[in-house]
């Protein structure tokens, strides 16, 4: 329980002070984590790459490193300063983050900026793509796309009728910026959208998208 507050109390500190990359006022909940988790480690026999895009203080992280195979590898890139120094900790104490720790790293820079192609099995997103101009949505979106494997899966998580809610109190601009981003995600989850789940036990209430890439 301890571990859990301090958790909150960084991920809520980190929430006022970055609301535009943070995106949520509490670290996902193990319904939600659960879900995000689902196309890690369900190929028996196969190493995994997987990269875990924003994880924050590792609430999914938690799913993710249970789920691991023996020789699957596993990358972490976050932004955030306070939330890397926190999920060092945890790979460094913690018992099931140690167990993957040798197999494991956290990159400290920008999705944008990760080198190669066609590198991962499984991406886990938790950025909040509401909160971006539609340009680094559709960046986003086209770097995770582009660093899957012909055949790997994409899971990230919007908030249930966020958009619609957000756009009845906004201005135009914010009309258009939030009507822009659901026709990049609708550009993606149309054609490749494999498996949609409600986590309705999350605050808020969230829809969890798997993605799927052609297997070429």
């Amino acid at each position: 329980m301890p571990k859990l507050l301090h958790d909150h109390r960084v991920f809520w500190r980190q929430f006022r002070e970055n609301y535009h990359s943070t995106g949520a006022i509490a670290p996902s909940s193990r319904f939600l984590s659960q879900a995000l988790s689902r196309y890690v480690g369900d190929s028996p026999g196969k190493s995994q790459r997987v990269l875990e895009v924003g994880p924050g203080t590792g609430a999914v992280t938690s799913h993710l490193v249970r789920r691991l195979g023996p020789s699957d590898r596993f990358d972490l890139v976050e932004l955030n300063e306070q939330f890397v120094r926190r999920l060092g900790e945890r790979f460094a104490h913690e018992p099931h983050f140690k167990r993957v720790a040798e197999r494991s790293q956290i990159l400290h820079q920008r999705l944008e900026d990760l080198p190669g192609k066609h590198e991962y099995d499984v991406i886990v997103s938790g950025l909040p793509l509401n909160n971006f101009a539609v340009a680094d949505v559709q960046q986003i979106l086209a770097t995770m796309v582009g660093l899957l494997k012909p055949g790997g899966v994409l899971s990230f998580f919007q908030y249930v009728a966020i958009r619609k809610a957000r756009a009845l109190v906004s201005n135009r601009h914010e009309r258009a910026r939030l009507q822009g981003i659901s026709r990049a995600l609708d550009g993606l989850l149309g054609p490749h959208e494999e498996r949609r789940d409600c986590i309705w036990r999350n605050l808020p209430p969230a829809w969890v998208h798997h993605v799927r890439m052609p297997a070429g």
